[in-house]
């Protein structure tokens, strides 16, 4: 949403900045399961070997589902979209999002909006709206998980941290608002917060950004209004089969709901109110996983850390695994379909030298 030029050495400044959030997320992650306590590898393999044949194929579409309804709104806040081709560029995005530094993934996205006819400007700026109602759902996902503990009459205690992501997811949303309102607001947004942040950086233009706002207002403001409930709604969706399939692994490893295992609502609750984790490298893992572990221990015993580590790991495996999958099946899809003579391989050549 603003017009600053990006600078030199950007890229590889961006794989430095990546190496270390990358290290410091598995420093923490090996403290916060060493505050669970020593974990016994050998009955974590055992948990893994519970799973049988046709549970695989059951978590497998789910995640279809969750993907599909994690890709709507990219069909709701652009024209010329479907919900097939939302899912192809999402997932593509997700896969080259993984393998580059942002905004690699931009270079294929808008190659695949101009080979259905759909103008790139309009594209990026839908799949930005998509992404801003997405953390708006990320950083309001704790407020469930803290009724469902409240409801429970559980203690909230350091969970109530998780105030602050309410608070931003609420800012988010606010400000989206105030930006969709009319193109004369959003311009005076922007350069508000030109200015703001030429505080910190003085390369930004605050002019540049009051033009950059107004112009994203005027693009996707009319889809906005029309689409932006349904976009909450479909990302809702998204995170209830995500939690879903987190109970459906610790079910399927041993981790039963009656005396000896934990409640239903204590896994939800836990995975709720860790989801803002997933703003760390391929979606917090190793954080929300000793999280949600680690609320498991406190409601059910620590005999439950072992096949609950398990059932995190093949959790693990079907949403970081499973869309990779997916991304690689989408971009031979839309190139055997549409981007024969879009330049793919070069595309992915110049990113990747880059």
């Amino acid at each position: 949403m603003h017009g600053t030029a990006r600078p030199a050495g950007g890229p590889a400044r961006t794989w430095v900045v990546r190496a270390v959030v990358l290290l410091l997320v598995a420093g923490l992650s090996v403290v916060a399961f060493r505050l669970i306590g020593q974990v016994d590898w050998d009955a974590v393999g055992r948990g893994l070997g519970h799973l049988s044949w046709w549970q695989i194929p059951v978590l497998f579409g789910l995640l279809v589902m969750r993907q599909v309804f994690n890709s709507l709104p990219l069909d709701f806040y652009i024209a010329g979209m479907s919900p097939y081709r939302a899912t192809l560029n999402d997932q593509v995005g997700v896969l080259i999002g993984t393998m580059f530094p942002p905004p690699s993934d931009l270079a294929l996205r808008t190659a695949m909006f101009s080979s259905w006819g759909v103008p790139i400007a309009d594209g990026v700026a839908g799949a930005l709206l998509h992404k801003l109602t997405f953390y708006v759902v990320r950083y309001s996902a704790p407020a469930a998980g803290l009724l469902i503990l409240l409801v429970r009459g559980d203690r909230l205690g350091v969970r109530l941290l998780d105030l602050a992501s309410i608070a931003l997811a609420i800012g988010i949303a606010v400000i989206l608002l105030l930006v969709m309102h009319s193109t004369a607001l959003a311009r005076t947004l922007g350069r508000r917060s030109g200015r703001l942040f030429r505080r910190v950086r003085r390369r930004v233009d605050p002019d540049a950004w009051a033009l950059s706002w107004g112009d994203f207002h005027d693009r996707v403001a009319a889809r906005f209004h029309r689409g932006f409930v349904r976009s909450l709604l479909a990302l809702v969706a998204m995170l209830a089969v995500s939690c879903l399939m987190a109970v459906l692994c610790l079910r399927f490893v041993g981790v039963g709901s009656g005396s000896d295992g934990v409640p239903t609502s204590v896994i939800v609750a836990a995975y709720l109110v860790a989801f803002p984790l997933t703003l760390f490298p391929f979606n917090g893992i190793g954080l929300l996983d000793a999280a949600v572990v680690g609320a498991i221990v406190a409601a059910g015993g620590h005999h439950l850390e072992a096949p609950a580590l398990a059932a995190m790991i093949a959790w693990r495996v079907f949403t970081l695994g499973g869309p990779m999958l997916m991304g690689v099946v989408s971009l031979l899809i839309w190139h055997r379909t549409w981007g024969a003579e879009a330049g793919l391989w070069q595309l992915i050549r110049r990113r990747a030298s880059h």
